[in-house]
């Protein structure tokens, strides 16, 4: 066996690792097997002779190769949503990437913790993914970002701030109320029409903005089967979705390939959801605290 054929097999012993990196960097499967294949053109022109941890070296040019994409993207923020998803959703399937892989990608991952990085810069997001997620010292990634050790170490800090969130106030019902936004986004994904309906309050009330549904006034939807027949309607978002703090309350991002395009916040009692508000007009997502839940919410 010659050096490339040795290199070769032991990169793809690396590979899994290599492309929860890119995932975590950039947000897309897609984007990340291009990320790994690039660095294997790197690896496999370099060489490895003088290599002593050779997991390690092969993290570092990944993670360079996806901070030079992340610095390159061009986000799309302004398409509309059902044409930016399903749009999303034909591009993959024509570049050959399964849409059910990516979505079980992000499910692991938290499609919250996908829009928290999705707003981090580019060193941010470095700093905080390799240290926190892949336990890569502030002294081997502080080079790739030109900065010093503790330079790095406070943009981990910041990035691990905004993941955090501030702090929700006491709720003493929040894990009775996560269980039943689960349980919401559950019977959407499932097609479950009956479940849907147990889950709300005889007269919930939905209420969207333009931005979700173009119209004059915001438009409103009352009482259980109504909505639970809209809730139908968007099955397809209901995978890009998952559980979010919003301004300390559990509700729903949807967020395909981690950018952020919706929110669904709950109103809940005992009797059911009984106020589902849709917010997908960019202002007011931007003054929205959105955070990653705590194992407790």
């Amino acid at each position: 066996m010659d050096e490339r054929e040795w290199l070769a097999g032991r990169f793809e012993e690396h590979r899994p690792r290599l492309r929860s990196v890119g995932y975590r960097m950039l947000g897309s499967l897609s984007e990340a097997d291009d990320a790994v294949q690039e660095a294997w053109l790197r690896v496999s022109r370099a060489g490895a002779g003088d290599v002593d941890n050779l997991g390690g070296w092969l993290t570092t040019v990944v993670a360079r190769v996806c901070l030079n994409m992340l610095r390159a993207r061009e986000h799309r923020r302004e398409d509309p949503i059902d044409a930016q998803v399903t749009g999303t959703l034909i591009g993959r399937q024509e570049a050959g990437t399964d849409p059910e892989r990516e979505v079980l990608m992000a499910d692991s991952v938290g499609v919250a913790l996908l829009v928290v990085l999705d707003t981090l810069a580019p060193a941010e997001r470095l700093a905080f993914v390799l240290h926190d997620m892949f336990a890569v010292p502030f002294e081997e990634i502080a080079p790739m970002l030109e900065r010093s050790p503790a330079a790095t170490r406070q943009l981990a800090s910041r990035a691990r701030r905004r993941v955090k969130g501030a702090p929700a106030a006491p709720d003493a019902d929040l894990t009775r109320r996560r269980l039943v936004v689960d349980a919401f986004l559950a019977a959407t994904r499932a097609g479950d029409f009956e479940a849907l309906v147990a889950l709300l309050h005889p007269d919930v009330v939905l209420r969207a903005d333009a931005a979700v549904i173009p119209t004059p006034e915001p438009f409103v939807v009352r009482g259980s089967r109504s909505v639970a027949e809209g809730a139908m309607a968007a099955m397809e978002r209901a995978w890009f979705t998952g559980p979010a703090l919003l301004d300390g309350a559990i509700g729903l991002a949807m967020a395909p390939y981690g950018h952020l395009r919706l929110v669904l916040g709950f109103t809940i009692t005992e009797d059911g959801i009984t106020e589902i508000d849709v917010i997908a007009e960019p202002d007011r997502l931007r003054r929205i605290d959105l955070a990653v839940p705590g194992p407790d919410s």
